[in-house]
């Protein structure tokens, strides 16, 4: 069975691997070489979206698991 903390935990570096994939989308978009093909994914604001869930959740696991 998974302990609270384990959640929060799991679901913070989930978000962390999508903060990763968002700003590597965006470092790609930033340095494209035809500026012509623009792209849909708002990637910056999924990238900042992402990382504040992970820091939240990551810090919440983070105080919950030194509490014990």
């Amino acid at each position: 069975m998974i302990t609270m903390t384990e959640l929060l935990a799991i679901t913070g570096l989930s978000a962390a691997v999508i903060a990763a994939i968002a700003w590597t989308g965006d470092r790609r978009r930033i340095r494209r070489k035809n500026l012509d093909k623009v792209g849909f994914m708002p990637w910056t604001p999924i990238f900042f979206a992402a990382l504040l869930v992970a820091v939240s959740l990551l810090g919440l696991a983070a105080r919950a698991w030194f509490a014990n």
